[in-house]
């Protein structure tokens, strides 16, 4: 049967190849320069088509339009998050189209509302820097019960979530304006909750931090942090356990092994996620923060939600953690996987079909 699969596989690959005339090359294994970048990241046109947006993002692209697939993360003042380019929007529907939403102006991309960000913690650790935290993710075209999904630079057929996303950070190049493209990361959205880490390219182990496998258990499981509603805060902190590795009582350390969407929705977990310590914390107030914010309007044919989409922080971290996909998925309750990493569990796609199966084949190896 894995035989079949790669053979299936190998044949997507093949097909998705000839449809672009060039040999096909992963998106997490492309590299740019910030400053020489492409118009469209992804030149292919294969089962999913072509790319939404663009990736060359400027003066003339900033605004609530934009299309702009080129996101950013350098602090807590100065982050993008992926989201739906159209109002009341399921990510699981949209993950392939997502644009950049940013908390600054000047990037060439939409800008987060004011008001939008409820809680926010930026964390830089070792292996990476994450920022978590509460959204009214109407304000960012999501709709208000979406319960999300998740973005990454891998997708069912490797040509990333969205198509041609990068993210580029300051963190660990040596200077402001000296961007470095982030190779692993991790976005999920969903119940007014989101995370982003994005994994230092010169470690290790930056494919473990940013797993893109553990779509169905959330921010919770992937992006362990405080989660703390209301509350703002830039950190230094320890490095958490690998996603979906953990260690029991008895001291035995474990993978997780997620469970087939097919066998319905995942109501336990064998373990609950340690929540790294963290230290120096600095203190800020939302209006310190996010300045250049436009104001906020709730688009037409939406509910407005308040606070993190009506929920508190107990009830949206619980959603956060048991909804999201860590790689495709297009479930409101989070996301259910969608072929390993994707938005295409509801395309019927074959190759996303054949991509995830083998995906997951893997995981269990």
């Amino acid at each position: 049967m894995i035989a079949s699969f790669v053979a299936a596989t190998l044949l997507a690959t093949s097909a998705l190849a000839q449809s672009t005339g060039a040999p096909f090359t992963p998106l997490a294994q492309r590299r740019f320069e910030y400053t020489a970048l492409p118009y469209k990241v992804d030149d292919g046109d294969g089962e999913r088509g072509r790319q939404f947006g663009y990736n060359i993002c400027n003066s003339t692209t900033e605004g609530p339009t934009s299309l702009c697939q080129t996101a950013m993360i350098n602090s807590i003042d100065d982050f993008c998050l992926w989201g739906p380019p159209e109002p009341n929007s399921v990510v699981g529907d949209t993950e392939g189209e997502a644009v950049a939403w940013c908390t600054k102006p000047g990037r060439g991309t939409r800008v987060i509302p004011a008001g939008a960000l409820t809680g926010v913690q930026f964390m830089r650790t070792p292996a990476y820097i994450q920022v978590t935290g509460f959204i009214n993710q109407v304000l960012i075209n999501m709709k208000a019960d979406d319960s999300g999904g998740e973005m990454d630079p891998h997708g069912a057929d490797q040509r990333g979530n969205p198509l041609g996303g990068v993210l580029f950070s300051n963190a660990w190049a040596g200077g402001a304006e000296n961007y470095k493209q982030v190779i692993e990361w991790h976005n999920f959205m969903g119940a007014g909750v989101f995370c982003l880490k994005a994994c230092d390219p010169a470690g290790p182990d930056d494919d473990k931090y940013c797993e893109h496998i553990y779509d169905r258990i959330g921010c919770s499981y992937n992006a362990p942090a405080a989660y703390v509603d209301g509350t703002f805060e830039s950190c230094l902190g320890d490095n958490q356990d690998f996603p979906g590795i953990y260690t029991g009582a008895d001291g035995q350390v474990t993978t997780y092994k997620q469970p087939p969407e097919s066998l319905g929705a995942i109501t336990t977990m064998p373990y609950q996620p340690k929540v790294p310590a963290s230290s120096s914390c600095t203190p800020y107030q939302s209006a310190q923060l996010y300045s250049g914010a436009p104001s906020a309007s709730v688009p037409v044919g939406t509910t407005p939600v308040t606070s993190a989409a009506g929920s508190s922080a107990t009830s949206s971290r619980a959603a956060a953690a048991g909804s999201s996909r860590a790689s495709g998925s297009s479930s409101a309750a989070a996301a259910t996987q969608s072929a390993g990493n994707g938005a295409l569990a509801n395309s019927g796609s074959f190759a996303s079909v054949v991509f995830g199966g083998l995906l997951g084949l893997v995981a269990l190896l």
